[in-house]
């Protein structure tokens, strides 16, 4: 890859006997937004925490910016924007003092500072609310000042954390085609998230994580195709249906797996075995694309293990 942002080889990371990221390889490309994909407690946040140098590694290769973190953990911070799960905004201060206030951590003078933050404000869309009491921002423009105080130091690099967790679907399309925007100017992205159509929207590249580990990493559609397939039927029916239907995948070669009272089947081409799926009366009979979520749910499987 051509312009490597991040480089991890054998990345580790260790609380005591417990392994939290373990021995994981990826590289970033710059201007690419690559996610990191898993349910809650796959290492996702780890990861990107020894990305930006607060968290050290156990164990590994980390290069950021061609800077090892390990070595040059602050240099790595000022190159790199944040935007993390948590609502960290000071509540006492109105949205511009917010990143009026955030800029003496980059010794940015005033009339630097005060510029660029009337210029994220309104590219965040949040003008209209610079001086009000944070406590009058709903939670989507929290998180859009959150991006935009992530930018003040115009970073290389930034770091989305579960950036749209809790938005409205309007708040949500609004920091997804910003995200887009800030891709356009060659500003590299990693994004950490759950919700598999966000990671569609934004990311190149995208890397399923389980249990510390990446399942597999390549282009959303790619991995899609290759791994599941075009298109997914899902029937429900009762014991006798479920006999009658595998019946006929068997016939037709198709994959499937079965979950409770749910049949999952992976085809390339499901519209030709529609009809006679219907002419065994199933309750339930869905026939949609293929996305992330059928190929993170086909590797990590569908039960929950806390």
């Amino acid at each position: 890859m051509d312009d490597v942002v991040i480089q991890a080889k054998q990345l580790t990371k260790r609380f005591g006997r417990f392994v939290a990221v373990d021995g994981v390889d990826f590289s970033v490309g710059k201007g690419e937004c690559f996610g990191l994909l898993g349910p809650n407690g796959a290492g996702k946040t780890t990861t990107v925490r020894m990305i930006h140098g607060v968290s050290p590694i156990s164990g590994g290769l980390l290069q950021v910016l061609e800077w090892s973190v390990t070595e040059n953990a602050a240099a790595v911070r000022r190159r790199v924007g944040v935007v993390p799960q948590e609502e960290n905004l000071d509540p006492d201060l109105s949205p511009l003092e917010n990143l009026l206030v955030f800029a003496r951590y980059f010794d940015l003078s005033r009339a630097t500072a005060r510029e660029r933050a009337h210029a994220l404000l309104d590219f965040m869309a949040l003008t209209a609310r610079a001086h009000s009491p944070l406590a009058e921002l709903s939670g989507g423009m929290k998180r859009r000042l959150l991006i935009a105080r992530a930018l003040l130091h115009a970073p290389d690099v930034l770091i989305l954390d579960e950036p749209t967790t809790g938005l409205d679907p309007q708040a949500r399309h609004l920091v997804w085609q910003r995200l887009r925007q800030l891709r356009s100017q060659g500003v590299t992205q990693v994004l950490t998230t759950h919700y598999m159509e966000e990671a569609a929207q934004l990311c190149h590249r995208v890397a399923l994580m389980d249990a510390g580990r990446i399942l597999r990493q390549g282009p959303p559609a790619e991995l899609v195709r290759t791994e599941v397939g075009e298109d997914v039927i899902e029937l429900r029916g009762d014991e006798s249906f479920h006999t009658r239907a595998l019946g006929l995948l068997d016939a037709a070669n198709t994959r499937w797996e079965r979950v409770g009272d749910t049949l999952y089947l992976y085809s390339v081409d499901g519209r030709a075995l529609l009809p006679a799926l219907a002419g065994l009366n199933p309750s339930h009979l869905l026939h949609r694309p293929a996305g992330l979520e059928d190929l993170f749910l086909k590797l990590a499987g569908r039960s929950l293990q806390e």
